[in-house]
């Protein structure tokens, strides 16, 4: 794989692997990124909108894709894009790099908890926070609200830094306005529903501990 960035360059005769694109007697050569990403996708391109079936016959196997029969009889730039969705499924490639790449919340709280509280540090709100603690007091953040099916009604849409959110527990709720000390803007109410967003449908939960 590292290959394929930067100065690398394929010589197909010689069978090796070299750092400037001038190949076995002289032949220009193309960098791996170009010969072994690009190229192919090009091709692919080319075979559908040109409806080269027999390349595109030879790719697909190759590829690993298979089509359905009404697949197959799509215009050529819905098959296209049918193709390229199950050749580089965005949605497989971001949900791997967000596990591959992105720390868990039990590891970025402990360096973030500073940033995330603005209360005094050591404190018990604080450490559940920067231990991302399921069994601590509950610290929520509000992100945003969310309009249900029911006129007039929202969804308060956010992440739980510590504890968990339960259905009908009572919960203090500090608004945009609340100033440590003071009592606007700051209000003691029950949890009327616990539900996780999936896109555009929710599902009813029991609770939702800290980290989601």
């Amino acid at each position: 794989m590292e290959r394929l960035w930067g100065d690398n360059f394929f010589d197909a005769k010689a069978k090796t692997w070299k750092k400037n694109n001038t190949g076995t007697g002289g032949a220009p050569l193309k960098r791996a990124f170009c010969q072994y990403i690009l190229d192919p996708i090009y091709q692919l391109f080319d075979a559908v909108m040109n409806e080269k079936t027999a390349m595109l016959e030879k790719m697909l196997p190759a590829l690993n894709i298979s089509l359905k029969p009404d697949e197959r009889s799509l215009p050529a730039k819905r098959m296209l894009k049918c193709i390229m969705q199950k050749f580089l499924p965005a949605s497989e490639a971001l949900l791997s790099m967000i596990v591959l790449h992105l720390p868990s919340p039990a590891v970025s709280q402990r360096y973030r908890a500073e940033q995330l509280y603005r209360g005094p540090k050591g404190d018990a709100y604080y450490e559940a926070i920067r231990n991302c603690d399921p069994e601590g007091p509950l610290m929520l953040y509000v992100s945003k609200m969310v309009p249900t099916a029911d006129k007039g009604r929202f969804y308060a849409f956010g992440r739980v830094f510590a504890g968990r959110v339960r259905t009908g527990m009572r919960a203090r709720i500090m608004g945009a306005n609340y100033e440590m000390g003071k009592k606007d803007d700051l209000y003691i109410k029950n949890i009327q529903r616990t539900v996780l967003m999936m896109g555009s449908k929710t599902d009813a939960v029991d609770d939702v501990p800290c980290g989601n």
